[in-house]
Protein backbone atom coordinates (compact mmCIF):
# COMPACT_ATOMS: atom_id res chain seq x y z
CA UNK A 1 0.00 0.00 0.00
CA UNK A 2 1.48 3.76 -0.89
CA UNK A 3 2.68 5.58 2.15
CA UNK A 4 0.16 8.18 1.04
CA UNK A 5 -3.02 6.08 1.92
CA UNK A 6 -4.78 5.33 5.38
CA UNK A 7 -6.11 2.13 6.27
CA UNK A 8 -9.29 3.59 5.51
CA UNK A 9 -10.80 1.58 2.55
CA UNK A 10 -14.04 3.13 0.73
CA UNK A 11 -15.94 -0.27 0.65
CA UNK A 12 -16.18 0.29 4.47
CA UNK A 13 -17.96 4.03 3.70
CA UNK A 14 -21.44 4.38 3.47
CA UNK A 15 -21.42 5.25 -0.09
CA UNK A 16 -24.45 4.74 -2.34
CA UNK A 17 -23.78 1.48 -4.53
CA UNK A 18 -23.08 2.77 -7.89
CA UNK A 19 -20.25 5.17 -6.40
CA UNK A 20 -18.61 2.42 -4.95
CA UNK A 21 -18.52 0.93 -9.02
CA UNK A 22 -17.09 3.85 -10.18
CA UNK A 23 -14.32 3.84 -7.46
CA UNK A 24 -13.55 -0.11 -8.03
CA UNK A 25 -13.68 0.80 -12.15
CA UNK A 26 -11.36 3.94 -11.43
CA UNK A 27 -8.70 1.63 -9.08
CA UNK A 28 -9.13 3.23 -5.92
CA UNK A 29 -9.37 1.24 -2.82
CA UNK A 30 -7.75 3.26 0.29
CA UNK A 31 -8.75 6.82 1.30
CA UNK A 32 -5.51 9.48 1.59
CA UNK A 33 -5.88 11.19 5.08
CA UNK A 34 -7.80 14.18 3.69
CA UNK A 35 -10.78 11.93 2.37
CA UNK A 36 -10.35 10.01 5.52
CA UNK A 37 -10.95 12.11 7.75
CA UNK A 38 -13.57 14.60 5.70
CA UNK A 39 -15.47 11.55 4.01
CA UNK A 40 -17.09 10.35 7.24
CA UNK A 41 -18.51 13.88 8.42
CA UNK A 42 -19.69 14.79 4.48
CA UNK A 43 -21.62 11.43 4.54
CA UNK A 44 -23.25 12.07 7.95
CA UNK A 45 -24.46 15.49 7.17
CA UNK A 46 -21.86 17.59 8.25
CA UNK A 47 -20.16 20.81 6.71
CA UNK A 48 -16.61 21.23 6.25
CA UNK A 49 -13.73 23.45 5.67
CA UNK A 50 -10.57 21.83 5.08
CA UNK A 51 -7.34 22.44 4.47
CA UNK A 52 -5.32 20.65 1.84
CA UNK A 53 -2.81 21.32 -0.57
CA UNK A 54 -3.37 19.95 -4.00
CA UNK A 55 -2.65 15.97 -5.27
CA UNK A 56 -4.04 15.06 -1.84
CA UNK A 57 -7.06 13.77 -2.91
CA UNK A 58 -9.60 16.13 -1.41
CA UNK A 59 -11.46 16.44 -5.23
CA UNK A 60 -12.83 12.98 -4.65
CA UNK A 61 -13.35 13.83 -1.57
CA UNK A 62 -15.83 16.49 -2.06
CA UNK A 63 -17.69 15.08 -4.91
CA UNK A 64 -17.76 11.62 -3.78
CA UNK A 65 -19.75 13.75 -1.19
CA UNK A 66 -21.73 15.70 -3.79
CA UNK A 67 -22.92 12.37 -5.46
CA UNK A 68 -23.93 10.89 -2.35
CA UNK A 69 -26.06 14.03 -1.45
CA UNK A 70 -27.72 13.91 -5.12
CA UNK A 71 -28.21 10.00 -5.08
CA UNK A 72 -29.40 9.27 -1.63
CA UNK A 73 -31.99 12.77 -1.18
CA UNK A 74 -34.75 13.55 -2.99
CA UNK A 75 -34.82 16.89 -5.47
CA UNK A 76 -36.43 20.02 -4.01
CA UNK A 77 -39.62 20.69 -4.33
CA UNK A 78 -39.11 23.22 -6.97
CA UNK A 79 -36.87 21.62 -8.88
CA UNK A 80 -38.24 21.32 -12.99
CA UNK A 81 -35.31 19.07 -13.69
CA UNK A 82 -33.26 20.67 -15.12
CA UNK A 83 -31.56 23.19 -12.76
CA UNK A 84 -28.71 22.40 -10.97
CA UNK A 85 -28.69 20.34 -7.55
CA UNK A 86 -24.75 20.49 -7.35
CA UNK A 87 -22.33 23.77 -7.80
CA UNK A 88 -18.90 23.60 -7.73
CA UNK A 89 -16.92 27.17 -8.36
CA UNK A 90 -12.96 26.40 -9.49
CA UNK A 91 -10.51 29.92 -9.74
CA UNK A 92 -8.96 28.42 -12.78
CA UNK A 93 -10.20 26.74 -16.23
CA UNK A 94 -7.66 23.69 -15.56
CA UNK A 95 -9.22 22.91 -12.18
CA UNK A 96 -12.07 23.03 -13.39
CA UNK A 97 -11.60 20.82 -16.18
CA UNK A 98 -10.00 18.69 -13.72
CA UNK A 99 -12.77 18.48 -11.43
CA UNK A 100 -15.06 17.22 -14.56
CA UNK A 101 -13.01 14.41 -15.47
CA UNK A 102 -12.86 13.18 -11.97
CA UNK A 103 -16.57 13.64 -11.96
CA UNK A 104 -16.78 11.55 -14.96
CA UNK A 105 -14.40 9.14 -13.80
CA UNK A 106 -17.08 8.31 -10.97
CA UNK A 107 -20.40 9.00 -12.66
CA UNK A 108 -19.62 5.68 -14.46
CA UNK A 109 -23.07 3.98 -13.47
CA UNK A 110 -24.58 6.75 -11.80
CA UNK A 111 -25.23 9.13 -14.43
CA UNK A 112 -25.60 12.28 -13.53
CA UNK A 113 -25.41 14.90 -15.69
CA UNK A 114 -21.88 17.09 -15.85
CA UNK A 115 -21.50 20.12 -16.81
CA UNK A 116 -18.42 22.46 -16.92
CA UNK A 117 -18.45 26.08 -17.92
CA UNK A 118 -15.74 28.55 -18.06
CA UNK A 119 -14.43 31.65 -19.73
CA UNK A 120 -12.12 31.78 -22.99
CA UNK A 121 -13.83 29.27 -25.02
CA UNK A 122 -17.06 27.77 -26.61
CA UNK A 123 -19.94 30.35 -25.29
CA UNK A 124 -23.05 28.88 -26.92
CA UNK A 125 -21.72 25.21 -26.70
CA UNK A 126 -21.44 25.53 -22.78
CA UNK A 127 -24.84 27.79 -22.40
CA UNK A 128 -26.98 25.45 -24.71
CA UNK A 129 -25.50 22.38 -22.23
CA UNK A 130 -26.33 23.92 -19.28
CA UNK A 131 -29.91 24.90 -20.49
CA UNK A 132 -30.56 21.27 -21.71
CA UNK A 133 -30.39 20.49 -18.05
CA UNK A 134 -27.71 19.83 -15.32
CA UNK A 135 -27.61 17.78 -12.17
CA UNK A 136 -23.72 18.97 -11.23
CA UNK A 137 -22.80 22.42 -12.33
CA UNK A 138 -18.38 22.70 -12.25
CA UNK A 139 -16.75 26.60 -13.49
CA UNK A 140 -14.98 29.41 -13.02
CA UNK A 141 -17.17 32.24 -11.59
CA UNK A 142 -16.79 34.85 -14.55
CA UNK A 143 -18.42 32.64 -16.95
CA UNK A 144 -21.11 31.36 -14.36
CA UNK A 145 -21.78 34.91 -13.68
CA UNK A 146 -22.27 35.71 -17.16
CA UNK A 147 -25.04 32.74 -17.83
CA UNK A 148 -26.28 33.66 -14.03
CA UNK A 149 -26.92 37.12 -14.83
CA UNK A 150 -28.78 35.91 -18.17
CA UNK A 151 -30.70 33.91 -16.34
CA UNK A 152 -29.06 30.32 -18.06
CA UNK A 153 -29.74 28.88 -14.74
CA UNK A 154 -30.61 29.45 -11.50
CA UNK A 155 -29.42 27.87 -7.84
CA UNK A 156 -32.65 27.55 -6.09
CA UNK A 157 -32.25 23.71 -6.27
CA UNK A 158 -28.73 23.78 -4.82
CA UNK A 159 -28.13 20.82 -2.39
CA UNK A 160 -24.63 20.46 -2.63
CA UNK A 161 -21.96 23.78 -2.78
CA UNK A 162 -18.04 23.51 -3.48
CA UNK A 163 -16.00 25.92 -3.03
CA UNK A 164 -12.31 24.73 -4.27
CA UNK A 165 -9.02 26.35 -3.52
CA UNK A 166 -10.86 29.50 -1.30
CA UNK A 167 -7.66 30.58 -0.86
CA UNK A 168 -6.74 31.48 -4.48
CA UNK A 169 -10.36 33.02 -4.90
CA UNK A 170 -9.13 36.12 -3.02
CA UNK A 171 -5.50 36.04 -4.90
CA UNK A 172 -7.47 36.21 -8.11
CA UNK A 173 -10.50 39.26 -7.49
CA UNK A 174 -13.03 36.28 -7.69
CA UNK A 175 -14.01 36.82 -3.58
CA UNK A 176 -17.09 39.40 -5.05
CA UNK A 177 -18.37 37.09 -7.87
CA UNK A 178 -18.15 34.04 -5.07
CA UNK A 179 -20.12 35.90 -2.30
CA UNK A 180 -22.49 36.52 -5.10
CA UNK A 181 -23.42 33.34 -5.74
CA UNK A 182 -23.37 32.45 -2.09
CA UNK A 183 -25.95 34.65 -1.03
CA UNK A 184 -28.61 32.93 -3.68
CA UNK A 185 -27.92 29.43 -2.89
CA UNK A 186 -30.46 27.69 -0.16
CA UNK A 187 -29.13 28.75 3.25
CA UNK A 188 -26.72 26.88 4.82
CA UNK A 189 -28.91 24.47 7.27
CA UNK A 190 -31.07 23.69 3.44
CA UNK A 191 -27.72 22.28 1.77
CA UNK A 192 -24.28 20.67 2.11
CA UNK A 193 -21.17 22.83 2.06
CA UNK A 194 -17.66 22.32 1.77
CA UNK A 195 -14.68 24.55 1.37
CA UNK A 196 -11.37 23.70 0.38
CA UNK A 197 -8.30 25.57 0.53
CA UNK A 198 -4.51 24.96 0.92
CA UNK A 199 -4.61 27.81 3.70
CA UNK A 200 -7.29 28.48 5.83
CA UNK A 201 -6.29 32.20 6.46
CA UNK A 202 -8.42 34.34 8.68
CA UNK A 203 -10.30 35.75 5.09
CA UNK A 204 -11.14 32.16 4.22
CA UNK A 205 -12.48 31.08 7.93
CA UNK A 206 -14.38 34.17 7.87
CA UNK A 207 -16.11 33.28 4.29
CA UNK A 208 -16.46 29.27 5.82
CA UNK A 209 -18.55 30.41 8.41
CA UNK A 210 -20.16 33.07 7.31
CA UNK A 211 -21.53 30.88 4.54
CA UNK A 212 -21.49 27.01 5.95
CA UNK A 213 -23.32 25.57 8.61
CA UNK A 214 -20.91 25.23 11.27
CA UNK A 215 -18.19 23.86 9.18
CA UNK A 216 -16.11 20.84 10.78
CA UNK A 217 -12.54 22.27 10.03
CA UNK A 218 -10.24 19.17 8.70
CA UNK A 219 -6.84 19.58 8.26
CA UNK A 220 -3.79 17.95 6.60
CA UNK A 221 -0.84 20.49 7.10
CA UNK A 222 0.69 21.88 4.22
CA UNK A 223 4.10 21.70 6.00
CA UNK A 224 3.87 18.07 6.26
CA UNK A 225 2.76 17.08 3.13
CA UNK A 226 5.83 19.03 1.28
CA UNK A 227 8.48 17.79 3.36
CA UNK A 228 7.82 14.01 3.71
CA UNK A 229 7.91 13.00 0.24
CA UNK A 230 9.69 16.17 -1.83
CA UNK A 231 13.62 16.68 -1.75
CA UNK A 232 14.00 20.40 -0.77
CA UNK A 233 17.66 22.38 -1.19
CA UNK A 234 18.23 25.67 -1.92
CA UNK A 235 21.05 27.29 -3.91
CA UNK A 236 22.43 31.42 -3.38
CA UNK A 237 23.69 32.41 -6.62
CA UNK A 238 24.15 35.53 -7.83
CA UNK A 239 22.04 36.97 -10.72
CA UNK A 240 24.30 36.61 -13.32
CA UNK A 241 25.03 32.76 -11.60
CA UNK A 242 21.27 31.79 -12.38
CA UNK A 243 20.93 30.42 -16.00
CA UNK A 244 24.44 28.88 -15.67
CA UNK A 245 23.12 27.08 -12.83
CA UNK A 246 19.48 26.06 -14.12
CA UNK A 247 21.90 24.87 -16.91
CA UNK A 248 24.48 22.46 -15.07
CA UNK A 249 21.82 20.96 -12.78
CA UNK A 250 19.30 20.06 -15.96
CA UNK A 251 22.82 18.75 -17.30
CA UNK A 252 23.54 16.54 -14.31
CA UNK A 253 20.35 15.76 -13.04
CA UNK A 254 18.99 15.26 -16.15
CA UNK A 255 15.38 15.82 -15.18
CA UNK A 256 12.40 13.26 -16.96
CA UNK A 257 9.47 15.99 -16.77
CA UNK A 258 10.59 19.69 -14.73
CA UNK A 259 8.45 23.21 -14.24
CA UNK A 260 10.71 26.27 -13.89
CA UNK A 261 8.90 28.58 -11.85
CA UNK A 262 9.61 31.93 -12.69
CA UNK A 263 7.69 35.44 -11.06
CA UNK A 264 7.68 38.15 -14.02
CA UNK A 265 6.66 37.44 -17.74
CA UNK A 266 9.86 39.04 -18.64
CA UNK A 267 11.70 35.89 -16.47
CA UNK A 268 9.88 33.20 -18.26
CA UNK A 269 10.61 34.73 -21.80
CA UNK A 270 14.46 34.90 -20.59
CA UNK A 271 14.46 31.04 -19.26
CA UNK A 272 12.53 29.49 -21.96
CA UNK A 273 14.67 31.28 -24.78
CA UNK A 274 17.94 30.40 -22.65
CA UNK A 275 16.48 26.76 -22.18
CA UNK A 276 15.59 26.10 -26.04
CA UNK A 277 18.77 28.00 -26.97
CA UNK A 278 20.90 25.68 -25.22
CA UNK A 279 19.22 22.23 -26.71
CA UNK A 280 16.47 21.85 -23.88
CA UNK A 281 12.58 22.17 -25.17
CA UNK A 282 10.54 23.61 -23.40
CA UNK A 283 7.20 25.05 -23.10
CA UNK A 284 5.87 28.65 -21.76
CA UNK A 285 3.25 29.35 -19.99
CA UNK A 286 1.99 32.94 -18.70
CA UNK A 287 -1.14 34.70 -18.39
CA UNK A 288 -1.16 36.38 -21.39
CA UNK A 289 -0.66 33.24 -23.42
CA UNK A 290 -4.44 32.32 -25.34
CA UNK A 291 -6.76 29.34 -24.14
CA UNK A 292 -6.33 27.41 -26.62
CA UNK A 293 -2.60 27.67 -27.26
CA UNK A 294 -1.65 27.67 -23.40
CA UNK A 295 -4.27 24.20 -23.68
CA UNK A 296 -1.96 22.29 -26.42
CA UNK A 297 1.26 23.58 -25.03
CA UNK A 298 -0.14 21.95 -21.60
CA UNK A 299 -1.12 18.62 -23.58
CA UNK A 300 2.44 18.35 -25.01
CA UNK A 301 4.04 18.94 -21.96
CA UNK A 302 1.63 16.00 -20.07
CA UNK A 303 2.45 13.92 -23.28
CA UNK A 304 6.18 14.35 -22.69
CA UNK A 305 7.35 16.32 -25.81
CA UNK A 306 8.51 19.03 -23.73
CA UNK A 307 10.66 17.86 -20.96
CA UNK A 308 10.36 21.43 -19.49
CA UNK A 309 7.40 24.04 -18.66
CA UNK A 310 8.77 27.23 -17.98
CA UNK A 311 5.65 29.19 -16.18
CA UNK A 312 4.48 32.02 -14.18
CA UNK A 313 2.56 31.23 -11.35
CA UNK A 314 -0.60 30.78 -13.39
CA UNK A 315 0.26 27.71 -13.10
CA UNK A 316 1.05 26.42 -9.47
CA UNK A 317 -2.65 25.73 -8.88
CA UNK A 318 -4.91 23.67 -9.96
CA UNK A 319 -3.44 21.78 -12.67
CA UNK A 320 -3.16 18.04 -12.68
CA UNK A 321 0.59 16.96 -14.59
CA UNK A 322 1.56 13.45 -14.24
CA UNK A 323 5.04 11.83 -13.00
CA UNK A 324 6.69 15.78 -12.23
CA UNK A 325 9.94 15.03 -10.90
CA UNK A 326 11.76 18.16 -10.71
CA UNK A 327 9.82 21.70 -9.26
CA UNK A 328 12.47 24.60 -9.68
CA UNK A 329 11.75 27.99 -8.32
CA UNK A 330 14.04 30.09 -10.74
CA UNK A 331 12.85 32.83 -8.56
CA UNK A 332 11.64 32.49 -5.00
CA UNK A 333 8.28 33.23 -5.03
CA UNK A 334 7.01 36.19 -3.06
CA UNK A 335 4.00 34.86 -0.76
CA UNK A 336 5.26 31.78 1.78
CA UNK A 337 1.99 29.96 0.69
CA UNK A 338 3.09 30.12 -3.29
CA UNK A 339 5.84 27.87 -2.40
CA UNK A 340 4.19 25.36 -0.98
CA UNK A 341 1.91 24.92 -4.12
CA UNK A 342 4.49 25.20 -6.31
CA UNK A 343 6.81 22.22 -5.21
CA UNK A 344 2.82 20.72 -4.94
CA UNK A 345 3.45 20.21 -8.32
CA UNK A 346 6.09 17.40 -7.90
CA UNK A 347 5.34 14.33 -5.37
CA UNK A 348 1.71 13.86 -6.43
CA UNK A 349 -0.37 10.84 -5.40
CA UNK A 350 2.32 9.82 -3.26
CA UNK A 351 5.67 9.72 -5.59
CA UNK A 352 8.24 11.44 -4.68
CA UNK A 353 10.11 14.52 -5.91
CA UNK A 354 12.47 16.81 -6.14
CA UNK A 355 12.05 20.71 -5.66
CA UNK A 356 15.49 22.94 -6.12
CA UNK A 357 15.12 26.64 -5.30
CA UNK A 358 17.41 29.37 -6.00
CA UNK A 359 17.47 32.40 -3.79
CA UNK A 360 18.80 35.14 -5.95
CA UNK A 361 19.97 38.75 -5.02
CA UNK A 362 16.53 40.09 -5.91
CA UNK A 363 14.85 37.25 -4.42
CA UNK A 364 16.51 36.13 -1.34
CA UNK A 365 14.56 38.01 0.82
CA UNK A 366 11.37 36.14 0.43
CA UNK A 367 13.20 32.60 2.08
CA UNK A 368 13.10 33.49 6.07
CA UNK A 369 8.86 33.50 5.52
CA UNK A 370 9.07 30.66 3.30
CA UNK A 371 11.23 28.61 5.88
CA UNK A 372 8.82 29.99 9.07
CA UNK A 373 5.65 29.06 7.05
CA UNK A 374 7.16 25.26 6.38
CA UNK A 375 8.46 24.93 9.83
CA UNK A 376 11.36 23.84 8.80
CA UNK A 377 14.99 24.96 7.28
CA UNK A 378 15.83 24.60 3.68
CA UNK A 379 19.08 22.34 2.90
CA UNK A 380 21.39 24.86 1.53
CA UNK A 381 23.55 23.65 -1.85
CA UNK A 382 26.87 25.00 -2.71
CA UNK A 383 26.72 27.01 -6.14
CA UNK A 384 30.37 26.74 -6.24
CA UNK A 385 30.09 22.97 -6.14
CA UNK A 386 27.98 22.70 -9.52
CA UNK A 387 30.25 22.87 -13.01
CA UNK A 388 28.07 26.42 -14.19
CA UNK A 389 27.78 25.53 -17.87
CA UNK A 390 28.57 28.51 -20.15
CA UNK A 391 25.45 29.16 -22.03
CA UNK A 392 24.65 29.43 -25.64
CA UNK A 393 22.86 32.38 -26.91
CA UNK A 394 18.74 32.31 -25.82
CA UNK A 395 16.43 31.72 -28.36
CA UNK A 396 13.92 34.60 -28.90
CA UNK A 397 10.19 33.73 -27.70
CA UNK A 398 8.02 34.69 -30.86
CA UNK A 399 4.39 35.71 -29.48
CA UNK A 400 3.80 32.12 -27.99
CA UNK A 401 6.36 29.33 -28.92
CA UNK A 402 5.68 26.93 -31.54
CA UNK A 403 4.14 23.60 -31.39
CA UNK A 404 6.00 20.84 -32.52
CA UNK A 405 3.39 20.19 -35.27
CA UNK A 406 4.11 24.33 -36.48
CA UNK A 407 7.94 24.34 -35.99
CA UNK A 408 9.50 26.46 -39.26
CA UNK A 409 13.11 25.94 -40.18
CA UNK A 410 15.06 28.52 -40.82
CA UNK A 411 12.51 31.76 -39.02
CA UNK A 412 15.66 33.84 -39.40
CA UNK A 413 15.48 34.68 -35.36
CA UNK A 414 18.19 36.83 -33.73
CA UNK A 415 19.81 35.19 -31.01
CA UNK A 416 19.51 37.07 -27.91
CA UNK A 417 23.20 37.70 -26.57
CA UNK A 418 23.11 38.42 -23.37
CA UNK A 419 21.15 37.29 -20.02
CA UNK A 420 18.31 40.42 -19.52
CA UNK A 421 19.16 41.84 -16.37
CA UNK A 422 16.08 40.79 -13.64
CA UNK A 423 12.78 43.60 -13.56
CA UNK A 424 11.93 44.16 -10.02
CA UNK A 425 8.94 42.05 -9.73
CA UNK A 426 5.67 43.36 -9.85
CA UNK A 427 2.92 43.56 -7.00
CA UNK A 428 0.64 40.66 -6.92
CA UNK A 429 -2.58 40.64 -7.46
CA UNK A 430 -2.67 42.66 -10.93
CA UNK A 431 -6.17 42.05 -11.62
CA UNK A 432 -5.58 38.95 -14.16
CA UNK A 433 -8.14 36.95 -14.10
CA UNK A 434 -7.08 33.72 -15.07
CA UNK A 435 -10.29 31.73 -14.87
CA UNK A 436 -12.07 34.24 -15.68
Amino acid sequence: MSTHLTEQAFSSLPLHETLQNGLRSAGFEFCTPIQAQSLPLLLAGQDVAGQAQTGTGKTIAFLLATFQRLLTEEPPKNWDGKQPRAFILAPTRELANQIAKDAILLNKDAKLRIVVSYGGKDYDKQKTAITDGVDILIGTPGRLLDYHKQRVFNLKSVQAVVLDEADRMFDLGFIKDVRYFLRRVPAPTERLGMLFSATLSFKVAELAYEHMNNPEKVEVAAGKVASDRIEESVYYPANEEKIPLLLALIKRIQPSRGIIFVNTKRAADSVWGFLEGNGHKAALLSGDVPQKKREHLLKHFQDGEFPFLVATDVAARGLHIPEVSHVFNYDLPQDAEDYVHRIGRTARAGASGVAISFACEDFAFSLPDIEQYIKHKLPVSTTSDEILEKPQPAKRPEKSPPLPQHKKKGSGQKPRHSHSPHRKPKPKNTGNKEGS
